[in-house]
């Protein structure tokens, strides 16, 4: 039976997950909402990508975690690596583009950039507290404006004269956006300047004091957005490379490291089925009284961090 790897990227608006094989096809993929519930979406990306599987032919021997929730996701499914985005969509990306400079990278809630030189990330930053480059901001322009967030793209790209949204911030964008819409702005001409507000945004934010060199792969789900790509393709004066698997870079990134790993661990698909809870607790073992997150599989207590000191290592609640 041949080996697979499973990797999978939790984020706060996301979930994605894939398995590939020894050469990085994948074999089975999925991408879902992760509704503010990191556990159920986990589960139900799973019972997806068992569907997709060829488990006659195939058995997972490695799992990887990366994303807001990577250290929970990791303990329900026991994963044998777990690791941070940075790292995850940096070792995903120079996987299938080893010439990369420059990655950006923008989902629902946060973005980030990471910069490349010979096949190692270097440098990186990621958004802070403003929204206006990211998927959220243009979910909800979109329902301003009565369309889905899937024509975007086609909108910006009829457009002819696109209009000037500010991009300082959320705020700022989204009362300038119904100002231009009063004045009587052609929604075409609308979305184009909020597809160049997003790239304006992302540019003087996270990308702020960044050397943008080429080749530069746009991954992230706002890659889908062609509107987003025409808008950082004129602005960076070079192409784009929009990877048709970017979405899920994270996952691939980290099902990647899962495989060169030497921690070997068989995926038991069964946990779909299996129920897990946390609980906070307050460890009053020292004067840090640190608050510690315990994961539970029923009554049985399988994993808990927080902890400043070995007192809290391992505190029920």
């Amino acid at each position: 039976m041949e080996h697979a790897y499973l990797g999978i990227d939790v984020g706060s608006i996301s979930t994605k997950g894939v398995i590939i094989d020894k050469k990085n096809n994948i074999l089975s993929s999925q991408y879902i909402w992760t509704q503010g519930d990191p556990i159920g979406a986990v589960k139900e990306l799973v019972r997806l990508l068992e569907q997709g599987f060829d488990k006659e032919k195939y058995k997972i021997v490695a799992t990887g975690t990366t994303g807001s929730a990577r250290k929970l996701v990791g303990t329900i499914l026991g994963a044998t690596m777990v690791k941070n985005e940075i790292t995850a969509h940096a070792v995903g990306t120079t996987t299938f583009y080893p010439d990369v400079r420059t990655i950006l990278e923008i989902g629902g809630q946060d973005s980030k950039i990471i910069l490349v030189e010979n096949g190692v990330a270097v440098d990186y930053a990621m958004n802070t507290l403003c929204a206006a480059g990211t998927g959220a901001f243009l979910s909800s322009q979109a329902k301003r404006l009565g369309i889905e967030v899937e024509e975007i793209g086609d909108y910006a790209l009829r457009s002819t004269h696109p209009t000037q949204i500010a991009a300082r911030c959320t705020v700022f964008a989204e009362s300038d956006l119904v100002h231009k819409i009063q004045m009587g702005h052609p929604r075409e001409d609308i979305i184009a300047g909020v597809c160049n507000a997003v790239a304006a945004n992302y540019l003087n934010n996270v990308g702020k004091g960044k050397k943008i060199v080429s080749p530069v792969v746009f991954q992230g789900g706002v890659s889908k957005n062609e509107g987003v790509v025409a808008a950082f393709e004129r602005t960076l004066g070079c192409p784009v490379i929009v990877d048709p698997n970017g979405h899920l870079m994270g996952a691939l990134g980290v099902a990647i490291l899962a495989r060169r790993g030497s921690k070997r661990q068989e995926f038991d698909f069964a946990i779909e089925n299996m129920e897990f809870r946390t609980r906070e607790a307050s460890c009053g073992g020292c004067s840090n009284r640190c608050e510690i997150i315990c994961v539970y599989r029923g009554d049985e207590l399988i994993d808990s961090w927080g902890n400043r000191c070995e007192r809290g290592a391992r505190v029920r609640s």
